[in-house]
C-alpha cells in the first residue's frame, strides 16, 4: 500500500486521539459518547482513504470535522471546557486535513476543471 495523502495518516492519529480522549481527559456523558463515535468515524474514513484513495472520503472527513467543531453547542456540553476544547480543536484539525487533501488531490482538480469547462462561460 502506497500512501497517497499524508493527511489521511494525520486524520487517523486525530481519530485515535478522539477515541481515547474521554478517558485521557476524564470527561463523560454525551460528550464522551459523541466524541468517541465521531472519532471512530474519522478513523474509518482515514483508513478508507489509505486503502481506497478518493476525494469523496475527504469530503466525508470534512463533514465530520465540521460536526466536531459544532458538537459542544449541538449536544449541550459547551459548558464542559475540556471536552469542548478537545472537540473544537480536533474538529478543526480534521477539517484542515480534509480541505488540504482536497486541494492537493489531482483527481478532484481534474473533475473541477472539467466541470468549469462545461458549466462556466469562457
Amino acid at each position: 500500500m502506497r500512501v497517497q495523502h499524508w493527511q489521511d495518516i494525520a486524520s487517523l492519529a486525530v481519530g485515535v486521539w478522539l477515541l481515547a480522549s474521554p478517558w485521557a481527559l476524564g470527561f463523560s456523558g454525551v460528550a464522551a459518547v459523541m466524541t468517541a463515535v465521531l472519532g471512530a468515524a474519522v478513523v474509518l474514513f482515514a483508513v478508507e482513504g489509505l486503502w481506497l484513495p478518493s476525494y469523496l472520503e475527504a469530503w466525508c472527513e470534512g463533514g465530520v470535522g465540521l460536526v466536531l467543531v459544532l458538537l459542544p453547542w449541538l449536544t449541550g456540553f459547551a459548558d464542559q471546557a475540556q471536552a469542548s476544547r478537545n472537540s473544537v480543536l480536533a474538529g478543526l484539525c480534521v477539517l484542515l486535513f480534509a480541505v488540504w487533501e482536497m486541494v492537493d488531490d489531482p483527481e478532484l482538480q481534474s473533475r473541477w476543471q472539467a466541470w468549469r469547462r462545461t458549466h462556466l462561460p469562457h
